[in-house]
This record gives structure tokens, sequence and C-alpha cells, in this order.
């Protein structure tokens, strides 16, 4: 007895298909069909295995499934030929933490690697080089047990003055209530790091291969992105600036914005600003309160400054739109200002595109009053009592 070309043909394409439990059980049932000898004409005709057929045919004679232990298979983990592995892992990575190398404190540092650890377990615990796994499965068992390797995590501010906890009480109270008075329009304003123009990585990443150039230049050109966010209607304005960012610049980037908004508020009289104190709009810069003071006049509008802490700018609402901006554009090579301003255009923040501008004018720096004319100046401010620096109000000069 012997098979035709085209039964085995047909039985070698079929086990093809079939894995596991069921592959063997075709194969006892072609075993069956051709009756006493079968198996051993399969095995050798086809190849297949009369142990396997022998098994196939007790499932089906009692109705018994044999579960296939794949996992049991194959080369077994390493700490199975070393039961004593991860506890000793364990051991050495409790002990890797040392003292403040400046003995100012007394926290704890941990200082591990992988290649550490498997050099220890040879001179602690007496394992051979051949008998221990790779530095990468070692890599793998320190994950497993919870030495996984974390950022450090840019969470803490890096000071805390004494009135922080007064200026947030009372940004509490006045953010929402500007919120609340329909007179009121309140804007966060704020200038993002300054953006290098050139074919730079800057630490991007895409799916698409990207080539950038190996190297940093540091007289490339650059572009500051100021932003205006409206957090009553989630609309964010950002003007692109290639020169420095003074006073003088982000006071024209207030005035454009209000120019451009002003018809929808009719009813507002108030701007409440919150800003984050820093060096070219903090209520002492002299130029930036004198453009503020003009403003206030010109459009006979009130104006309200509310500041956010020092070193805790990150609560000022445009910070989040300058998140989603670096998250849109990482990965693409911002070699010239046309691809900076179509990202930014195609952004968007809570489901709203930006209104993006660039700014061809230049500012120069350095721009300030004299103490005299500050101190006439000063006169038309009214500064919250115990928080002068941080909550002032500028009404427009009554006629």
């Amino acid at each position: 007895m012997a098979l035709s070309a085209a039964e085995k043909q047909l039985h070698q394409a079929t086990v093809k298909v079939l894995k596991g439990g069921e592959k063997r059980r075709y194969m006892a049932r072609v075993a069956r069909t051709l009756g006493r000898g079968g198996p051993s004409l399969l095995e050798r005709e086809l190849g297949w295995s009369r142990h396997a057929m022998r098994k196939a045919t007790y499932e089906l004679d009692s109705g018994f499934i044999c579960v296939d232990d794949y996992a049991a298979r194959g080369r077994k983990r390493a700490e199975a030929h070393l039961p004593d592995l991860l506890d000793d892992m364990r051991a050495i990575a409790e002990q890797q933490s040392q003292t403040d190398p400046t003995f100012h404190s007394t926290r704890l540092y941990l200082r591990l690697s992988a290649t550490a650890v498997r050099a220890q377990l040879e001179t602690k615990y007496d394992y051979s080089d051949a008998s221990l796994p790779s530095v990468e499965i070692i890599r793998q068992r320190l994950n497993t047990l919870g030495y996984r390797l974390r950022a450090v995590k840019k969470s803490q501010p890096l000071k805390k003055l004494p009135e922080t906890d007064a200026i947030f009480k009372r940004l509490a109270v006045v953010n929402p209530a500007a919120d609340a008075d329909p007179t009121i329009l309140r804007l966060s304003v704020d200038a993002k790091a300054r953006v290098v123009l050139g074919r730079f990585s800057r630490r991007g990443r895409s799916r698409v291969p990207v080539a950038a150039y190996d190297h940093d230049f540091r007289d490339a050109p650059t572009v500051t992105p100021v932003g205006v966010f409206l957090p009553a209607v989630n609309e964010t304005y950002l003007y692109f600036i290639a020169g420095r960012i003074t006073a003088d610049a982000l006071m024209d980037v207030l005035q454009q914005t209000w120019d451009q908004v002003a018809p929808r508020f009719p009813a507002v009289r108030t701007l409440h600003l919150n800003l984050d104190n820093g060096p070219e709009n903090h209520s002492r810069r002299t130029q930036f309160m004198q453009r503020l003071t003009e403003f206030v006049d010109t459009y006979n509008l009130t104006v309200q400054l509310a500041y956010y802490p020092p070193y805790h700018s990150k609560y000022n609402p445009i910070e989040r739109v300058w998140g989603v901006l670096e998250q849109h554009w990482n990965g693409t090579l911002l070699d010239k200002i046309d691809t900076v301003l179509a990202l930014a255009r195609t952004m968007t923040y809570k489901h709203v595109n930006p209104i993006v501008h660039q700014v061809q004018q230049t500012y120069a720096k350095g721009v300030k009053l004299t103490a005299k004319a500050m101190a006439a100046l000063e006169a038309r401010f009214e500064r919250e009592p115990e928080l002068e620096k941080y909550f002032v109000r500028i009404a427009p000069l009554v006629v």
C-alpha cells in the first residue's frame, strides 16, 4: 500500500495550516482511514510522528484533550537554573545607595546599572561568568523587580518665595472673578524660548527618517514666539519675532491683539492680564509700565496686572499652549521661518487653531525711564497691599 502524489500533496498542505492538537488529530484520522499499518505508512511516506498519532488516537477514543504546554519547552529562564539570583540582585540593589556627596542633606541616592550588578554577582555571591545571564537579561530582571530607570522630573520649583502662597491664594480669587464679569476680559501673555532656525534635531522624534545637522551653530538665525491666550473663548494669538523680546515688543503684541478682538467685546472695560513676572514685563520695568499706561489712556480701558510668582510661571495658562506647540512640531526640521509659521497655524489648542503673525520690526534693548519720570508715573498705579509687585491696577485718566 502506498500514497499517490496527489494524496501526499493534499495531506502535507493540510497539516501545514493546522497547529497543535488539531494537527495531530487530523493525522490520526488519516491513519484510521488507511486501516492497519496506517501510522507506519504515514511515518514512512510523509514523516509524521507515530507518537503524535498515538496520542491523538487516545484523544479521539477517550474524549479527553491533551493540552500542549509550549511554555515548558525551550531554554529555561536564568532564575530556573539559579534559584537565588533574583534575591541576590535585590540585595545588591538595596545596598547600592549612597549619601548626598555634598553632605548638605540626609537623602540617599541610588546608582545602579545592569553591568555593575552583574559584576557584583560575581564578586560578592560567587557566581561564575559562564553561569550568569547576559547584561541585557540582568537589565530586564532589574526592571521586573521594580528597579526600572526613571527620568528625573522637573516638578519642584527652584525657589519658593515667602509671598508665593499668598500670591496663589489671591490669584484663585481674582482670575475666576475676571472670568465671571462680562466687563472684564482675561488675557494670558508670555514669550516662549527662542527657536533656532536650521536643520537641527532639537531632540525631536519622527516615524519618518529625518536627517539633521550633527552640530548646532550658535550664529544661526532665531525667532521667538510670543503668545496671547484668551481663556474665555479659548483663542490663541501667536506672534513670531526675529529680534529681541523687549517691553515694547510685548506691548505691541498686546495692542495688536486687542485691536483684533475688541469689536467682539464691546462691553469690556477692563483687561485682566496674567503674566509671569519676567524681566521685560514685571511691574517695576519702567518702559513696560510706561507703555501700559499709554495703552490704558489711548483705549480708555482699565488694566489689572496679576502676576504668577517667580519660578511658577508654568501655571500661566499660555504655558499649556507652548507645550502643545512643542509637541506639534516635534520631529520636524524648523529650517526656515515659513515652516515655523505654517506649523503654528496647523496646531490646535482646545480644538481651535491660533491666529499667527510674523513681526518684522526689530526692537531696541535697554529703553527705560528716568527715576524721576517713573516716580511721577507710579502715582497712577494702585498696588495690592503686601503684594505690590504682583497685583497692580491702572485706570485711565478721568477727563
